[in-house]
């Protein structure tokens, strides 16, 4: 345990970082571990990999995501800018590289290939994105010389524009729904929310007629008969199998037959073998994170700090809410993960990545105005 009258840069990130948010977020890696030695074997088992093979590659990405939510967390709130910068720069050019030169898998070019290792360059995107809104519109409502609104909206499109192109519908429809809240957040008027809910209706709209693959879901949700429900029928039962209580720890029998219970279901395999409780109390730490993280935005006095932490909670509020309410079929599918719990390297490491902007953003920091009278008083 540090003191705190240590001055070394460890003990100074321990007294000033919010240590109950550090905690959640490691609580959650581990029971992603967890979780995965439930919902992963059958799916190694069914292409002929060794059992624990995807538990195996989620602990050795883990080590990665952690060490860069620990680096990201100490940077001040000017680094943290400048490497949201560097970050969305880097993976908007691999986004255009993997759409036009990406591998083609269930009709999208996401991934990008390097040595045998697969990258999904938008997932490094979402964090970045997020910083640099937040620093655009914070900028334009403390400085009248900068078109930070503008930026925003640019921002906003310049993102999109490739991830529709590939396509990748639920990305686009994450960065524009937190874009939206850091937009209401920043005290624009309600008449941008509202045009921007038009927008994101017509975007659907146009989605749904020229997108095959997103009229199948929108259309097998609203009307199971209209094509194959199979994994989102078998999520539902795994609630109804599992009771309150669970089966018990490799119990669960769904998961054999659910090709994706790994990444979009492990919820479904977690009601199953550890019951609705236990899905509760996984809803209950997202929930947590998120308040918490609304929290420390609320009483920030730094206007980039206080965007730029609500941002980067509702988009991993948003996500896990998505992947739980396609589990239990309140939204059609879409391929979400799970934040932390649902298998993906690419995932992992760029949730490390907003996790450690959030805990860099939010640590306690004096204010302007106090360090000002300080330099003031010592150079009397």
């Amino acid at each position: 345990m540090q003191s705190r009258l240590d001055r070394n840069p460890l003990a100074d990130w321990w007294w000033t970082v919010d240590r109950l948010m550090f905690v959640l977020v490691v609580l959650l890696m581990v029971t992603g571990i967890v979780l995965g030695l439930a919902g992963s074997p059958p799916v190694a088992d069914r292409l002929g990999l060794p059992t624990f093979h995807f538990v195996i590659r989620q602990a050795i990405n883990l080590a990665p995501a952690f060490v860069v939510m620990m680096i990201a967390s100490f940077l001040t709130p000017r680094a943290v800018r400048r490497t949201a910068l560097a970050v969305f720069l880097i993976g908007m050019v691999l986004v255009v590289v993997a759409l036009l030169f990406g591998q083609e898998v269930k009709g999208a070019r996401r991934w990008v290939s390097f040595g045998g290792l697969a990258i999904q360059p938008s997932e490094f995107v979402k964090p970045a994105f997020i910083i640099l809104v937040a620093w655009a519109f914070s900028e334009g409502g403390r400085r009248k010389d900068v078109p930070g609104n503008f930026l925003g909206f640019v921002l906003l499109f310049a993102t999109i524009g490739p991830l529709v192109l590939q396509p990748d519908i639920g990305q686009t429809m994450l960065i524009a729904m937190a874009w939206s809240g850091i937009v209401f957040l920043s005290g624009l008027h309600i008449f941008w929310v509202f045009w921007l809910g038009g927008i994101g209706a017509a975007g659907l709209a146009a989605a749904y007629k020229f997108l095959p693959h997103v009229r199948d879901r929108i259309d097998r949700f609203s009307n199971p008969e209209a094509g194959d429900t199979f994994q989102v029928d078998n999520a539902k039962q795994s609630f109804v199998e599992g009771g309150w209580f669970g089966k018990g720890p490799g119990e669960g029998t769904i998961k054999r037959i659910l090709p994706d219970s790994h990444t979009d279901f492990v919820f479904a395999v977690t009601a199953e073998e550890f019951g609705v409780i236990a899905c509760l109390v996984l809803l209950s730490v997202f929930t947590i994170v998120v308040l918490r993280g609304l929290y420390l935005a609320r009483r920030n006095d730094d206007p980039f700090c206080r965007l730029a932490a609500a941002g980067l909670v509702i988009l991993f509020g948003i996500q896990a809410a998505i992947n739980m309410a396609v589990n239990v079929h309140l939204i059609p599918a879409k391929g979400m993960t799970l934040p932390f719990i649902s298998y993906g390297g690419s995932s992992l490491i760029s949730l490390g990545l907003a996790m450690g902007f959030l805990l860099a953003v939010t640590r306690r920091r004096p204010r302007a105005d106090y360090v000002d009278r300080f330099r003031a008083e010592q150079d009397e």
